[in-house]
């Protein structure tokens, strides 16, 4: 085994959400990077290891997503090379929607270094915590955004789905600008819009990145989202169009009946599945009008 060696990590989405085994290894490294989405996170990250630096300025209008995260991959790889104890620390989890994260341990590996990645609080931890969403019951499905839109999709309308980077939609490059972002956020709202309907209520959240505020939950109609003022951390979460029916024949198949009483439980259990608009899904997402931005 070559002598440096790397440990991918993430920062979760709070300063408190770091795990021990996380910060342990942000204080021990030989070389400290990080790519985190807000000062106090970085402030205090520099403070933990004087080899701090910061892999932000990678970034360029002028330059493709994809070309500054192979910058980052190979900025890191030469601190390994070196024969470094290096640590990467990422924003959330490091490897959801961490491109380099994933492609500087493959390399890593791939030239005989020990890499490793430890998991970390992610934007969809916080979600299902802030919304009351159990995607154990009924189901839930996840997709970036633009993905969502190029490859041709069979997803099911009675089942919440979660839509992440809405503010780049179709957008390759460093575009900070929100003129830039909106024609893809636009034919998004066009295509769900086929499926759900315009009058159809969906979720634009943002999680806390500091414990003592709140998250931004806010209902707001499909056909409203494009003249919103969208973040770059924003995640659509869809709730279910449709009451979520139940296979007689499998049931039985099974072994049980559904009666009404046990229908009735289910009902409460998967209340998320309801219309949105129902009285049961109001109560599920309650906190979104106590969080907008009109009554806070």
């Amino acid at each position: 085994m070559a002598a440096g060696s790397l440990v991918v990590v993430g920062t979760g989405i709070q300063i408190g959400q770091t795990t021990i085994e996380a910060k342990a290894q942000m204080e021990v490294a030989g070389k400290l990077f990080y790519l985190v989405a807000d000062p106090a996170t970085a402030y205090w990250i520099t403070k933990l290891n004087p080899t701090a630096e910061s892999l932000y300025g990678f970034y360029s209008p002028e330059k493709k997503r994809l070309q500054t995260y192979f910058e980052m991959v190979q900025h890191i790889m030469e601190s390994v090379r070196q024969g470094l104890n290096v640590c990467a620390a990422f924003y959330g989890h490091p490897g959801v929607f961490v491109f380099p994260s994933h492609e500087v341990i493959q390399q890593a590996q791939q030239e005989g270094f020990a890499a490793r990645m430890l998991p970390g609080v992610s934007a969809e931890d916080c979600l299902f915590a802030d919304l009351g969403i159990d995607p154990g019951t009924g189901g839930c499905q996840s997709f970036e955004a633009t993905e969502f839109l190029v490859h041709p999709r069979r997803f099911d309308p009675t089942v919440g789905l979660i839509l992440w980077q809405i503010s780049v939609v179709g957008e390759f490059g460093y575009r900070p600008d929100r003129e830039a972002t909106l024609p893809g956020l636009r034919v998004l709202v066009e295509e769900l819009i086929r499926f759900y309907g315009d009058e159809h209520e969906v979720v634009i959240y943002e999680a806390s990145t500091v414990s003592i505020c709140k998250p931004f939950i806010r209902c707001v109609k499909l056909s409203t989202v494009p003249g919103m003022e969208i973040s770059p951390v924003a995640t659509m979460f869809v709730p279910p169009k449709d009451r979520l029916e139940y296979d007689v024949e499998m049931t039985g198949r099974l072994g049980f009946e559904l009666g009404r009483e046990q229908d009735e439980q289910l009902q409460m259990r998967l209340r998320i599945s309801e219309p949105a608009g129902s009285s049961e899904s109001s109560k599920v997402l309650d906190p979104v009008s106590s969080h907008s931005p009109e009554s806070s």
